[in-house]
């Protein structure tokens, strides 16, 4: 008999989780509890913002599907189309930003992953567990369980009182580079792409361009050399000093594609929370 080896989810049960976000590290979240066979449902915006696009949920939004590391994703218009998505081990992605289908789901767990570094209405009286990521939350109040998201020594660590380090505005450190990894847009307006995730670039090499809003044209250019690991889709409306791409120094082109170690750590951490509340909930 061969040891255990993990496949592809078929069915997710259990108590229904709504995550409010479907970027980056809301995928983190839901990829994890979906690979652990939870039932979640996402909400996302109608244009989201994502620089890593790839590992992004919320691109089903314009796609109608798309697959994160074997977990799928899949946008749409009912609550009632959720069942037979979860049957199959899909994640199902609505467009709803402000929830107005919260009294419809009931969901048991809510998590507000949108990373607005402010709550944007997620309170504790929405679901028997509401968990927050980063700033703008306070454990105790708005929610239940905030989790640190700032890289260190306590990401993705629980808080059960209290709230997340302050947002720094500086990116975290990866293969020693902050600040200079991330690229921003120079002016307000609609960014076109000239190069494609997974490429190398050098510092100074233009990305892209932003089309302003009286037709003036504005380069955005990278400032280290390394692989591109996150870019703007083209088409996407940006305002001024936004993150618009993401240059890893590391080099690796599987990193352009996969989920980040944050995200990952950030799912985990989410993942104990519900377990934690399992198990509380069973025990009383």
């Amino acid at each position: 008999m061969t040891g255990f080896q993990a496949k592809k989810t078929k069915i997710l049960q259990g108590p229904l989780i709504l995550i409010r976000g479907a970027g980056e590290l809301a995928t983190g979240v839901g990829w994890t509890l979906a690979k652990a066979g939870r039932r979640v449902i996402m909400t996302e915006v109608s244009k989201p913002l994502m620089v890593r696009w790839p590992v992004c949920f919320g691109t089903a939004v314009t796609e109608g599907q798309w697959e994160v590391e074997g977990i799928e994703a899949r946008l749409i218009a009912e609550a009632d189309e959720c069942s037979g998505l979860w049957e199959l081990g899909v994640v199902p992605v609505l467009v709803d930003p402000e929830l107005h289908s919260l009294s419809e789901f009931k969901p048991e767990v809510v998590i507000d992953a949108i990373m607005a570094k402010r709550n944007l209405g997620t309170a504790r009286e929405m679901a028997a567990l509401t968990i927050g990521l980063g700033p703008g939350f306070c454990a105790g109040d708005d929610v239940d369980v905030v989790i640190e998201t700032n890289r260190g020594h306590d990401l993705a660590r629980l808080i059960y009182e209290g709230i997340a380090e302050p947002n720094t505005g500086i990116p975290g450190e990866i293969g020693g580079v902050a600040a200079e990894r991330v690229v921003y847009s120079p002016i307000a307006g609609v960014f076109t792409p000239s190069q494609k995730i997974g490429t190398a670039v050098g510092a100074g090499d233009v990305l892209g361009v932003i089309r302003g809003e009286n037709g003036e044209l504005a380069e955005v250019k990278a400032g280290i050399s390394g692989m591109l690991r996150g870019l703007l889709r083209s088409g996407t409306y940006v305002k001024e000093k936004v993150k618009t791409g993401d240059i890893d120094p590391r080099g690796q082109e599987s990193y352009c594609y996969s989920i980040s170690e944050k995200a990952r750590a950030i799912g985990a951490a989410a993942l104990l929370a519900v377990l934690e509340w399992e198990n509380f909930e069973k025990s009383r």
